[in-house]
């Protein structure tokens, strides 16, 4: 065990009480989690005012001067400590509402002291509430820095004298006892090519700079090797996939494949199209397992593809399944395919949770003695009853819908890995699919076919709602269907549910009158209801659906040309635009609607002007990633391998760059880190990322 694996209660001024509450609060249960707890900030504590200078109170400012006098005021809960404080500027008052006693016998009249904290104004006085006070003559002994680290605390660490100012004291005490005995993690050649600042220099400068230039300096130093470490994680995840995940060779393009290209195709493919399939037709002829993830906007034509790469898979004799999240996805699905089988002579089924038992065991029986070419389900093919003869490639829509081990199942009875293709249909900015798949093949359709057409979107605010019922009304009367949808959030499902519900409520009166129908969804209901309704809406039997954001993903309703989200702002700009690809879809104009309230935060503001001004789903998920950062656009699955302490997806994307361009190149001279020169990186990844290479894994 090394010393910075020692147990943080052990350090000068915590002690096991304390100990809990690091671990509660901050995850810091060792010398090594707190010395890589940064300042998320820091003061410039380089000037001192006067207190005539005094003129704004949004900002900490330092003061220094002399106490002229002291009273304890009020009683019990209220009583305070008011300090009398003054320079030949002019007096501000110092009012303390705890350790009164203590800080009254800390506080002499007529002594000087320096004060630190942010002034209040009360009609003409200013005063300091709870400000840092040193004794000026002390404050001369110790090290003065110019900027000043803040950190952050919690309300529970307040209370035991872990503000900010006590994990400062805390991490001071920890750089005296690590002086000198912290080690490189980076090869001299990385840090000379880079020119970077020592480690341990690194770590004391980001803590307690002794100027901006150094702390610059190790702010550059520090990102680089989050990044570098990571990169290394996934690219060495990938490497190893690929050396030791045998497949199947498809080694010809035959008769199914030309056939639904030349007869059934009913549009030319574009070039992102045509780019991928050729990426997926080099990957299957390796004899190694494919892993590619394919991701692409609303209507970019990903399940084309898809398609393509099953009838290769069918025409060198293999079987191939295709799985969705929800029934009436995994079945448009199946429509698609059924509509071309027969001429392609195509065995082709659905299994789904609905699926009878006596047809479901006819299934399984014909998937085991290889009578199925294709079959399309939901979680019902996860299921161990399930054998496939030959199965040889494996298509899984949404594939953020389903868990690593989940996707396993596929092919636990399979002695050779078949191939794996997932598509998601939530674009990700270039710069974080690079590190959230970076142990992926990842092709990006990102283009869209000649005939989709833009969906004109319009911001309105809930006074105008009648202008929209308008539109909708002249589309429902030119036989269209129209989408309502209202969130439905953990936080405040109840206000939602109701608000869900009026709008049910508010349409049907406005609509049932004038002769349309109207279908309601949301997450309360019983799956079979969910589906009934959908179908519903599917066969024209309704005309509008009042919806929460079930149908945010893979409904196809190419009659649909009218989408209004009720509470836009509520809503992520990744979730309005997947809402938004739900119309549009059958070469009719379309429109979309933002309805919200008059009061709007800046990032609402910011979320509805890049909804209006582009259709591009990775130009607004590039935006999206500047608002909300990379944890929340991928979710709790993958957000734990982008834990950055430092570094920024957005910000640093030229030195995620680097970093990667250095980790390509360690593992392809030294895989292992066997050589001497870079036995520190081996020591660094094997304690703190070798536990993490199956971050984003999905086979």
């Amino acid at each position: 065990m090394s010393f910075l694996d020692t147990k943080i209660e052990f350090l000068k001024g915590v002690g096991p009480k304390k100990a809990i509450l690091l671990k509660q609060e901050l995850l810091i249960t060792s010398f090594h989690d707190l010395l890589t707890f940064f300042p998320f900030r820091y003061i410039d504590r380089s000037k001192f005012y006067t207190i005539n200078q005094i003129k704004g109170f949004d900002t900490d400012i330092q003061l220094i001067g002399i106490v002229k006098n002291k009273k304890e005021l009020g009683f019990g809960s209220k009583k305070r400590l008011v300090v009398s404080f003054s320079d030949f500027s002019g007096t501000v008052d110092l009012v303390f509402f705890k350790r009164i006693h203590w800080l009254n016998k800390f506080i002499s009249v007529g002594k000087k002291y320096l004060i630190f904290g942010k002034p209040t104004q009360y009609g003409s006085s200013i005063s300091f509430v709870h400000p840092e006070m040193d004794l000026f003559t002390e404050t001369k002994k110790k090290p003065h820095y110019s900027l000043y680290p803040v950190y952050h605390s919690s309300d529970k660490l307040n209370s035991i004298g872990l503000n900010s100012k006590g994990i400062s004291r805390l991490v001071q005490e920890l750089l005296l006892l690590v002086k000198h005995k912290l080690t490189e993690n980076l090869s001299l050649e990385i840090i000379n090519k880079h020119c970077f600042m020592s480690r341990e220099k690194s770590l004391f400068e980001i803590h307690f700079p002794s100027s901006v230039n150094n702390l610059n300096q190790a702010i550059h130093r520090l990102k680089f090797e989050e990044l570098f470490f990571l990169q290394i994680s996934l690219l060495k995840q990938k490497m190893l996939r690929h050396k030791k995940s045998k497949s199947f060779i498809f080694k010809k393009v035959g008769d199914k494949f030309n056939a639904f290209f030349y007869n059934h195709l009913k549009f030319e493919l574009t070039n992102a199209q045509k780019k991928v399939i050729k990426e997926i037709r080099y990957d299957v002829l390796t004899g190694f397992q494919m892993n590619r993830l394919i991701q692409g906007d609303v209507g970019s034509g990903k399940t084309v593809v898809a398609i393509m790469s099953m009838l290769l898979a069918n025409d060198n004799g293999f079987q191939t399944c295709l799985m969705a999240p929800t029934e009436i996805l995994a079945s448009q699905h199946y429509e698609t395919i059924q509509s071309f089988a027969s001429d392609l002579q195509l065995r082709v089924v659905l299994l789904t949770g609905k699926t009878q038992s006596k047809k479901k065991k006819q299934i399984l029986n014909d998937l085991s003695d290889n009578l199925i070419d294709i079959v399309v389900g939901t979680h019902a093919l996860i299921q161990d009853s399930v054998f496939f003869s030959k199965l040889g490639l494996v298509v899984i829509d949404e594939q953020h819908k389903f868990g690593v081990s989940q996707r396993a199942k596929l092919w636990k009875h399979q002695h050779i890995l078949p191939h794996v293709l997932v598509m998601t249909a939530t674009p990700i900015p270039r710069t974080l699919a690079m590190t959230a798949y970076g142990d992926l093949d990842v092709s990006i359709i990102d283009e869209l076919p000649p005939n989709r057409k833009k969906v004109n979107t319009i911001h309105k605010y809930d006074k105008q709602i009648d202008d929209v019922y308008q539109l909708i009304y002249k589309q429902l009367k030119n036989n269209r269907q129209a989408y309502i949808v209202y969130p439905l959030i953990e936080e405040s499902q109840v206000l939602d549910y109701k608000n869900l519900l009026s709008g049910y409520a508010n349409a049907k009166k406005i609509f049932e009158k004038l002769g349309f129908k109207i279908s309601m969804v949301h997450g309360k209901m019983k799956k079979e209801e969910k589906e009934f309704e959908m179908s519903r809406f599917l066969n024209k039997e309704t005309h509008i659906m009042v919806s929460t954001t079930v149908i945010e993903v893979g409904v196809n309703i190419p009659n649909a040309t009218v989408m209004v989200i009720q509470n836009a702002e509520k809503f992520g700009l990744s979730q309005l635009h997947q809402l938004r690809g739900r119309v549009g879809r059958g070469g009719d104009k379309a429109y979309c609607f933002l309805v919200t309230s008059h009061k709007l935060t800046i990032d609402a503001k910011n979320r509805l002007k890049a909804m209006v001004n582009s259709n591009d789903g990775f130009q607004i998920a590039e935006i999206d990633l500047q608002i909300r950062g990379p944890g929340d656009i991928l979710g709790t699955r993958q957000s734990g391998l982008l834990n950055l302490n430092l570094a920024s997806l957005v910000k640093d994307y030229d030195l995620l760059n680097s970093a990667r361009k250095e980790a390509k190149l360690l593992l392809a001279n030294d895989f292992d880190f066997k050589k001497y020169n870079n036995r520190e990186i081996r020591y660094f990844f094997s304690k703190y990322y070798q536990t993490q290479l199956k971050w984003g894994t999905v086979s």
